[in-house]
């Protein structure tokens, strides 16, 4: 049986930002499908080959007919998938604020030009009142921040389905230029270089050769020592951030030796500690083509 995560709650309480928070930790996401449809819907998912088994689908006011379907609807999505829902909830002070900065309409405004925006809240708290009632998780957002919040929904997933976060280690040589994608860059062009060295000019940091050269001064592994440190205190504060996807930047001229060397200890060791890592060595091609045209 598919699992599914239905959130809804009240216009302007942080539905899209949910949405966002499942979607990186593996659910497939629907926005704003019709109520009398999620069985079918949930259905026609089961059938595709090789599709995710969790699905995350926000249903609220902006289906005019939620009142009158949702209850029949959740008991047949009961019947062929395991459901939790998810209700999330603002006081009016805060949603009037909201409101007013993002200058949209309240779903209810576009169904009925006679309504304002608090007799919009109010109604649509009515309206939910029977799914808030059936709700397995209720999270008021109103005095939450972004971190909060995400701290909030990562609860409501299993521990064992949450996705660890990814990380890219990439290498890449100064003489090529910085990029603009990394998050963190260190500088590794202070340590000793192959290069120099005659047998390894050619090879790259996964040779083992290479790796054991550039980790074989005290220089090298206190720096390592270091770094890794520092991303021990980074990381899961980044986490806490919400962020999903860390890219760490190693520089040495080439991008070939040092910096490669030091992604891949550091990819090897961050696997082993439960994170999606990769290694990747941006300009190694275009160094070795350098060095080959040279010789």
């Amino acid at each position: 049986m598919m699992e599914v995560m239905l959130i809804t709650g009240l216009s302007g309480s942080g539905k899209s930002k949910a949405l966002k928070v499942f979607e990186d930790n593996g659910y497939y996401c629907l926005d704003n499908l019709p109520t009398k449809l999620l069985a079918d819907i949930v259905r026609m998912l089961e059938q595709i080959e090789d599709f995710p088994d969790r699905a995350c689908i926000t249903i609220d006011a902006r289906d005019a007919n939620i009142t009158r379907d949702a209850m029949a609807a959740l008991d047949a999505l009961e019947k062929i998938a395991r459901i939790r829902i998810l209700f999330l909830e603002c006081d009016r002070a805060e949603l009037l604020k909201r409101y007013k900065e993002t200058r949209r309409l309240h779903p209810l405004m576009m169904l009925d030009s006679n309504l304002d925006l608090v007799s919009s809240i109010e109604m649509e708290k009515q309206l939910l009142s029977e799914i808030r009632a059936r709700a397995d998780y209720i999270i008021d957002t109103s005095l939450l921040s972004s971190a909060q919040f995400r701290e909030q929904l990562v609860n409501t997933i299993p521990k064992d389905e949450q996705k660890p976060m990814s990380i890219s280690f990439v290498a890449f040589g100064y003489k090529y230029g910085l990029g603009s994608d990394f998050d963190l860059v260190f500088d590794v062009r202070c340590l000793p270089n192959p290069f120099y060295v005659e047998e390894l000019r050619g090879l790259t940091g996964r040779d083992q050769k290479v790796r054991d050269y550039v980790m074989s001064s005290p220089e090298s592994q206190e720096l390592f020592k270091r770094i890794s440190d520092y991303l021990d205190t980074a990381i899961p504060m980044y986490e806490k951030e919400g962020k999903a996807q860390l890219v760490v930047g190693f520089g040495c001229t080439g991008g070939q030796h040092r910096s490669l060397t030091f992604a891949m200890k550091l990819a090897e060791q961050y696997e082993k500690k439960g994170y999606s890592t990769k290694a990747i060595a941006r300009d190694t091609d275009k160094n070795v083509k350098e060095i080959s045209s040279r010789t």
